[in-house]
């Protein structure tokens, strides 16, 4: 292998890492741990299934259409495939992970807050700083993520470390190991990676044609690089959240009683102190923030050309999407929690479903795909409900 294209696998894995880590990532292995105690390897093993194999599946699949997530949701209907695509687009903007990652910020700063910093308070001023942010789209945030993401990962990188290696064993839990690998499971979903690696992959493939002659470079090639790429991101997300889960799980008897949401900022004062917490919290707060600001401007650009095609301008979708976005987050983090579980459980098979299905008809030609997505979303349904 060359060296330019080895360089070239190593930034594409990074990027993807950088792109599926939020910050609401390091909060569902934080919970998982707390609850799993010693049985904490039966509960990762479920949430890694989920929320690293299905999303880099997601990946994979949308890649074999080279990002046109238009094409690839079309195999199931025009139409059902558009009103998947504004479905997805609503979950990971203004009804789901924009206001999930406001309510987030405020759970890990509000420890640092003075009392007159309310959810709503919070929320407006977040809502203020994405607008001014995505208004002018331009490279502040680019230049941020170059000092965020280190600062980000150092810290977090020192939690896991230190709070691994200075820890007591686990507790004993009461939980029997299938409760807690079903738990793992069903926290997995909640990432939400899967739904971004739908509208990730066209980034991906950018980042690809930028270091490769990608037009020169054969289908086989191209797929095999795509690959090992994929191998490093879903490594390090792997490290990441086995480090957090572990983390929780051996001090889950300081962190007793807890909110999930509240658990990095108790865990980083508890392992770093309160001065070194500080700026681990701080780095956590930008990161979702960071998060919310390219979200929403995704969501605005999609009402912008897609639903509204140019009647609406970009600014008023800009401000439709942070009016919906700040409504949603006065649910607080558990809130917002609570009503993405129940739609997250049912329609995850369903897309994963899908996904395969698109795999095997890119490689293999394999057509059928609406009965199996259908049967597989009324099983999620009733499975849910039963």
């Amino acid at each position: 292998m060359a060296h330019g294209e080895k360089s070239v696998i190593i930034a594409t894995g990074l990027a993807m890492f950088s792109m599926f880590f939020g910050a609401g990532n390091v909060v569902f292995p934080l919970a998982l741990g707390q609850i799993a105690q010693d049985q904490n390897f039966y509960a990762i093993l479920g949430m890694l299934i989920t929320a690293v194999g299905v999303p880099f599946v997601g990946l994979m699949a949308m890649m074999l259409f080279d990002g046109d997530y238009d094409a690839f949701f079309a195999r199931i209907g025009k139409l059902p495939g558009f009103l998947v695509v504004l479905f997805i687009m609503g979950l990971i903007g203004p009804f789901g992970a924009i206001p999930r990652c406001i309510a987030l910020s405020y759970s890990t700063a509000k420890i640092f807050l003075p009392d007159v910093f309310s959810l709503p308070v919070f929320s407006i001023i977040s809502c203020m700083v994405i607008w001014l942010f995505t208004i002018k789209r331009n490279s502040i945030i680019d230049t941020l993520g170059y000092v965020l993401t280190p600062l980000l990962i150092g810290s977090l990188a020192i939690i896991i470390v230190k709070g691994v290696f200075t820890a007591p064993s686990a507790p004993e839990t009461d939980h029997g190991v299938l409760m807690i690998f079903l738990k793992g499971l069903r926290d997995g979903y909640q990432t939400m990676d899967l739904l971004g690696a739908f509208f990730f992959s066209s980034v991906i493939i950018e980042c690809l044609r930028d270091g490769m002659d990608y037009k020169n470079v054969s289908h086989h090639r191209l797929m095999k690089t795509i690959f090992k790429s994929v191998m490093i991101g879903a490594f390090l997300l792997s490290i990441t959240y086995i480090g957090f889960s572990y983390v929780a799980a051996f001090h889950s008897e300081t962190l007793e009683g807890i909110p999930s949401d509240e658990l990095i900022s108790l865990v980083a004062i508890h392992i770093l102190g309160p001065n070194a917490a500080i700026v681990a919290c701080l780095a956590v707060v930008l990161a979702c923030l960071t998060t919310a600001i390219a979200l929403t401007a995704v969501f605005a650009e999609f009402i912008h050309k897609d639903i509204a095609f140019d009647k609406i301008n970009y600014n008023s979708s800009l401000i439709l999407t942070l009016i919906a976005a700040f409504l949603v987050s006065t649910l607080d983090f558990k809130g917002i929690v609570g009503l993405l579980a129940p739609i997250l459980q049912i329609c995850y098979p369903a897309l994963l479903v899908l996904s395969l299905l698109n795999i095997f008809y890119k490689l293999y030609d394999f057509k059928p795909v609406k009965a199996p997505v259908l049967i597989t979303l009324i099983l999620s349904i009733g499975a849910y409900f039963i």
